[in-house]
């Protein structure tokens, strides 16, 4: 007898109940979606009785030969439940060494965490040599005896999980820093796990250093779980791959996924709207539809797209406040499912985050337990719903209880659903899950609530219709092979890859494409490539399940308590654990007295956005910088900003900032540069110290320099209210300065340091442009990122010279998107950020759209390139498919984005007889990309395909308005010569804060 493998077994560990389904995809379209068999089952302590019970049920209720099986995917909820209830009890202390030297010592591990999941996670932490420049040389090489001595302190405070993150290791294949690191680690602590960050994700020091910590904490626990999960195939004698679903819905072998666990994190959610997208089919595509994933620890909330596609998030993705870098669907998670803890806390009932999870049909009320869960509550609140003894809480609980029990989940549930839209508008509700039961059947904010059929074993749909895929990220030189040749060659090797896992060959196809070239390196661009396909049915017997490793030493018992997470457990080093509580916009009033505005932390979170908005694509992110003043304010620093029209004639201002490549500045965080620099120029200058500071640029990174530069921890001087710019651009001659032209040369005395005791000094210049010219030629050997220290200029030339007031703009723009967050209204954050800057005569909504290309190349140092975006309805989730932004438009940029143009729309020539009339915008102008999703600009390095997002255009500052400055900052700047600057509209000056708030006591 001939047997045909086309059967796809799909399970869901889940933290109360697991579920199964068997599929035939060969009979997905017809009547039952090609479902044989489902089950669902309570979860059990040891993981694998719930997953051999649902395959042999279903086996029997089917009839299903298990020779017939293809593949059996299981899901998991499991590890990401551990982070988001705080689960000390699965969570291992981690110590983390950093391979970094003094970079990044303003920004230490876990800095920007929540201080509960810091307190259980992180247990020690040191910084020693080591790290990579961008172009692979070292800033340092490793010391061995270094290592040898933080080992010793781990071994004493008996933690057994490392973390090695190095700068730049991702693209280090030739020095190997972390695995070298790795191996002096292993060999002094014997039995350590050790996890490398380059092995977790990619680029971006900070979120791949999180993203480890936390793939580090949950190791025993997956591997312990994992291998239970592989434990009943082999008892049942299947014959067949065993896959673990990942966060893009495809699938990791069993081997992998123990080493890597957090690439599941997000399995659970995205398993669940795959699952409801097939679920439903055709009859509702057209419609955009938020899932409503309740299981019986957490829910799970995401947005599925016309297109049958979960909505991605942004550049960064972010779970239970931990900020990382590498993408995974948009979901939000709370601690709200059918196990939930329901207690009553200052005669409140509070439902989760605890949950008694598996453990619900021993421990709830309603299966004899003693612990009241939101099962309970729910049975005891509703005669239609039939779990358990009904009359073990039937009249027993409290009806004041149960109307608060009900009136908190559907506040909560309708909480997370008004978060996770992008307009205020209803929307239909795809509920599914198991714990769906405690969910209404109405939510304010749903324009229908809808049950599928099966709905309740979705993540299990969703489990095992998963593909198979593979990723190359590669740096490679382009200096004998075009990029279009080496993308060939990647996109033949990756497919390979992906076939050799277990894919088709015939579906196998390109999903992602992302070419980088690294600034100020020669010929040197990262790609990244990924490629996904069906699983192949005919080769089932190839694939060998690799097994999983475990000691014996390393078991975690069952929890045998209910973990709150507000555990104080000892730490290696202390971390400010201050956290500004949330402010009423409408009613906040920033502190200035007597003409000096003393920044806040919530004035800090606001001026971040702005920066990024006003850096035009480029300047690179201020996040790091940010975090780095945060530090300074909850330190007790001071840091204090005046108006410019309040300077003294003769007072002298300093300016100091970042020069490099945004790749770099995500990378290699700041050490010690922007201090040694302003050190080496006032050690030499004679021509007096500066008694104030003032941001080179306020656009991005820079914006924030001037204020940590005078923050009263550093040099203690105020900071001007202004910059040499009103936005970023890609060189020091495009200043205001160098606009005005009253001085020869004005970036001359200049210093430079690399923070690596490598230090320039230039006391004269023949002009500004060589200044520029200097400098750029040293970036490639002190690491394509210095910090600067300019000469000061008096305060009668800031008066005249400074675009004035942009630190207040910064804020305003950065309130009006906080604001828009917190009423949900980001569908008008455009709108919202061009009332601030001074309403329709300043600026302009220009275009809203889908990314659809990107290309860059690498000239003189700097990323040229363009962005495509195509008008799309994708970004109005009410299904309405109206838009007045159609076809499509370009922004080409160098660093940052210079100009926004209209192109033809099906071939047909829509150029008029004036040259600029598909012109939007144009510098000096400033045109800006925002995220449509969270309000945050992208930039330039961080466009991609598929980010929905919002054009801006800011009418320039008259400091750039001049004939001078449209020649120094206009279109013929950047080589664009057939077109012409035309203002966008109507420069209206920026209201100064200081001026609004200004308080005389």
């Amino acid at each position: 007898m001939v047997t045909h493998r086309n059967l796809r077994i799909g399970v869901d560990v889940g933290g109360t109940n697991t579920d199964g389904v068997i599929i035939d995809p060969t009979r997905s379209e017809e009547n039952g979606r090609g479902i044989v068999a489902w089950h669902k089952s309570p979860t059990t302590a040891d993981p694998s009785h719930g997953i051999a019970d649902a395959i042999t049920t279903m086996f029997k209720s089917a009839a299903v030969n298990p020779e017939n099986v293809a593949s059996v995917t299981i899901g998991t909820t499991h590890f990401v439940n551990a982070v988001v209830t705080q689960d000390s009890s699965r969570l291992s202390k981690v110590a983390v060494l950093r391979l970094s030297g003094s970079f990044s010592k303003h920004a230490p591990p876990c800095v920007d965490w929540p201080p509960p999941l810091r307190r259980i996670v992180l247990g020690h932490y040191a910084l020693v040599k080591g790290g990579l420049e961008v172009d692979g040389s070292l800033i340092s090489e490793i010391k061995e005896t270094e290592i040898m001595e933080q080992c010793k302190v781990i071994k004493s405070k008996s933690i057994r999980t490392v973390v090695v993150n190095g700068i730049f290791s991702p693209i280090d294949t030739v020095e190997r820093q972390e695995e070298r690191a790795a191996e002096i680690v292993k060999r002094e602590i014997p039995g350590v796990d050790v996890v490398l960050s380059k092995e977790v994700a990619n680029l971006g020091f900070l979120e791949r250093e999180n993203a480890a910590i936390l793939n580090a904490s949950i190791l025993a626990f997956a591997r312990k779980t994992i291998k239970s999960f592989q434990e009943p195939i082999k008892t049942l004698g299947l014959k067949c791959p065993v896959f673990i679903t990942q966060n893009d819905g495809t699938v990791l072998s069993g081997e992998a996924a123990s080493r890597l666990p957090i690439r599941t994190f997000s399995s659970g959610p995205t398993n669940s709207m795959r699952g409801a997208a097939f679920l439903v089919g055709k009859k509702e595509k057209g419609e955009a539809m938020m899932v409503v994933d309740v299981g019986g620890t957490t829910t799970d909330v995401g947005l599925l797209l016309a297109n049958g596609f979960p909505r991605q998030q942004a550049a960064y993705s972010e779970l239970s406040g931990v900020r990382m870098n590498f993408s995974y669907p948009d979901v939000k998670s709370i601690g709200l499912g059918g196990g939930s803890l329901v207690k009553k806390v200052d005669g409140k009932v509070i439902v989760g985050p605890e949950s008694v999870g598996y453990r619900l049909p021993e421990k709830a009320l309603v299966f004899g337990g003693d612990v009241p869960t939101a099962t309970d509550y729910i049975v005891a609140a509703s005669e239609t719903v039939d779990i358990g003894d009904a009359s073990k809480v039937r009249g027993k609980l409290a009806q004041v209880d149960l109307d608060e029990f009900r009136q908190r989940t559907k506040m909560m549930l309708e909480q997370v659903i008004d978060t996770m839209k992008t307009s205020p508008e209803d929307i239909p509700v795809l509920l599914v899950g198991g714990g769906a039961v405690i969910s209404p059947d109405e939510l304010k904010g749903a324009s229908r609530v809808i049950k599928p059929q099966w709905s309740g074993v979705a993540n299990a749909i969703g489990a095992a219709m998963a593909r198979v895929s593979a990723v190359i990220d590669t740096v490679k030189s382009t200096e004998k092979k075009t990029s279009k040749e080496l993308l060939d060659e990647i996109s033949e090797q990756v497919k390979r890859k992906t076939v050799q896992a277990g894919a088709s060959e015939e579906s196998t196809e390109i999903v992602e494409i992302e070419s980088l070239p690294l600034a100020y390196i020669a010929n040197k661009t990262r790609f990244i490539v990924r490629a996904a396909g069906d699983l192949d049915f005919s080769r089932s017997d190839e694939f060998v399940e690799l097994s999983v490793e475990h000691h014996v030493e390393e078991e975690i018992e069952p929890q045998e308590k209910f973990h709150s997470g507000t555990e104080t457990p000892q730490q290696g080093h202390a971390i400010e654990d201050d956290t500004p509580t949330e402010v009423d916009i409408a009613s906040y009033k920033p502190t200035v007295k007597y003409r000096t505005w003393y920044i806040s932390e919530t004035d800090l979170e606001w001026i971040t956005i702005g920066c990024y908005i006003l850096g035009t694509g480029g300047g690179g992110s201020p996040y790091s910088a940010m975090l780095r003043m945060r530090g300074v304010l909850r330190s007790g620093g001071i840091v204090r900003v005046m108006n410019p029209y309040d300077l003294n004639d003769d007072d002298l201002i300093g300016s100091g900032g970042g020069v490099g490549s945004p790749t770099v500045g995500i990378e290699k965080l700041a050490g010690t540069e922007m201090t040694d620099a302003q050190e080496a120029l006032y050690s030499m200058y004679k021509g007096g110290r500066a008694t104030h500071m003032i941001a080179l640029e306020i656009g991005g990174g820079n914006g924030l320099q001037g204020m940590i530069l005078g923050a009263s921890t550093n040099m203690n001087l105020p900071t001007v209210d202004g910059d040499w710019m009103g936005r970023a651009y890609p060189t020091k001659w495009q200043t205001t300065p160098v606009v005005f032209g009253e001085r020869e040369i004005v970036f001359a005395p200049v210093a430079g340091s690399d923070g690596n005791g490598n230090t320039i000094y230039m006391p004269t210049a023949s002009s500004d442009l060589k200044v520029e010219q200097v400098f750029r030629a040293a970036l490639s050997q002190l690491g394509s990122s210095i910090g600067v220290a300019d000469g000061p200029v008096t305060g009668a030339e800031t008066k005249r010279w400074a675009v004035e007031h942009t630190i207040s703009l910064s804020w305003r723009i950065g309130r009006e998107v906080a604001r828009t967050r917190k009423e949900n209204r980001i569908d008008t954050v455009a709108e919202a950020i061009i009332d601030s800057v001074g309403g329709s005569r300043t600026g302009r909504v220009l275009f809203k759209g889908k990314i659809v290309g990107v290309e860059r190349t690498l000239r003189m140092g700097h990323v040229y390139g363009e962005v495509i975006i195509e008008g799309t309805d994708t970004i109005n989730t009410t299904g309405d498919s109206r838009s007045q932004f159609i076809g499509k438009i370009k922004i080409p940029f160098k660093n940052e984005n210079i100009a926004a143009i209209r192109l033809p729309e099906g071939g047909q020539d829509i150029v008029g007889e004036e040259k600029n009339e598909n012109v939007l915008a144009i510098v000096p102008d400033l045109i800006s990309v925002i995220d449509a999703q969270n309000g945050e600009n992208i930039g330039t390095p961080e466009y991609r395909y598929g980010l929905l997002v919002v054009v801006i255009g800011i009418t320039a500052s008259e400091r750039w308005t001049s004939p001078k400055g449209i020649e120094i900052g206009g279109p013929k700047a950047f080589g664009m010569d057939h077109l012409e600057y035309k203002p966008l509209g109507q420069f209206v000056k920026p209201v100064s804060v200081i001026d609004e708030y200004d308080c005389k006591t």
